[in-house]
């Protein structure tokens, strides 16, 4: 719907329509970030029987990370004297900056997307590993060893967890015939591919969190280990570009969840009088749950588990599951 108005003004309105729209969804997904970690602070409090953020915006806590974000904002950035200063400053946008572009390609509803380009589902993939230079400039630039191993971590893990990651969604690919991410949501009408990938689902779920750097596979801010990794030296906003980029990966990954498994805005068939958007919100929200959950469960695994566990399990069940929707595209369906 989005790119259908810029298609229809006027060239000269592009440019600062565009950019309207751009910093509305930037607006939209700061919102997120600021209660997502809130919501992750209460629910993980209620988890292990604490009580979380109660005093600052009420009893609630609603305004204790609008707190600690502007605390950020006001704390000295201070740059190592021996870092590489050129590449010290530009690592933690080249972090943030493709987290916010893969935004572009996620509908919300079938007239609330940004863009539709036929190969979305590529786009994503291919933009979201360049965070992956941003976390280990950053390590590198910092001139730190803690730091350059939390970068080597940070590298070798999302590289590792990308291809079972890719792999678990051809079957999704297979099944639509298409990498256009409104398609695949359309071709959902019947059936959330949740049902038919159950097996897809499973290592696309492990293989994104994964590459968020949540729990159990924090090992590139292993605070025990690395006093946080590749980002140990920075302070103020540049740490909070860092931590932005991890939040809104979230925001995406959860919403790519729910486009490619959970029928994003289709509705189940005897309550489809319900908005779309309301529909992907809910589900959205279980995903995001799910997320917080796994944090408060399971402990963080060790390094050779982590890199095992890419390499002989996930790879071939995906490739396993490749091969069943293969054959099940051939002769079922």
């Amino acid at each position: 719907m989005i790119n259908e108005l810029l298609t229809s003004s006027p060239s000269w309105m592009n440019f600062i329509t565009f950019f309207a729209i751009a910093a509305v969804l930037l607006g939209i997904v700061l919102g997120f970030v600021t209660y997502a970690i809130l919501a992750e602070r209460k629910v993980l409090g209620f988890m292990q029987l604490r009580v979380g953020p109660n005093r600052t915006g009420g009893g609630f806590g609603l305004l204790q990370t609008v707190a600690d974000v502007l605390k950020l904002l006001l704390k000295e950035d201070t740059i190592p004297k021996k870092a590489d200063k050129p590449l010290f400053i530009l690592a933690p946008f080249l972090a943030f900056v493709p987290a916010f572009v893969v935004l572009a390609v996620i509908p919300f509803s079938e007239n609330l997307y940004f863009s539709d380009i036929g190969v979305g589902l590529l786009f994503y993939i291919a933009v979201s590993g360049i965070t992956t230079l941003g976390m280990l400039t950053g390590g590198w630039a910092s001139n730190n060893k803690y730091a350059l191993m939390g970068g080597m971590r940070a590298a070798a893990q999302m590289i590792s967890y990308e291809v079972p990651l890719v792999l678990s969604v051809v079957g999704v690919v297979l099944l639509t015939g298409s990498l256009n991410l409104i398609e695949i949501v359309e071709a959902q009408a019947n059936v959330w591919y949740v049902v038919p990938q159950i097996l897809g689902f499973v290592i696309f779920v492990i293989a994104a969190t994964a590459e968020l750097n949540r729990v159990p596979f924090d090992l590139p801010e292993a605070e025990s280990e690395l006093v946080a990794g590749y980002h140990v030296e920075y302070s103020g906003f540049r740490w909070a570009f860092f931590m932005l980029a991890e939040y809104v990966y979230l925001f995406a990954m959860c919403s790519l969840i729910t486009v490619l498994f959970l029928g994003g805005w289709q509705p189940i068939i005897f309550l489809d009088f319900i908005p779309g958007v309301v529909w992907f919100g809910l589900k959205f929200s279980v995903v995001f749950f799910f997320m917080i959950w796994l944090r408060g469960t399971f402990p963080r695994i060790r390094g050779d588990q982590l890199m095992e566990f890419a390499w002989k399990i996930l790879l071939p069940l995906a490739i396993v599951n490749i091969i069943i929707t293969a054959l099940m595209k051939e002769f079922l369906l």
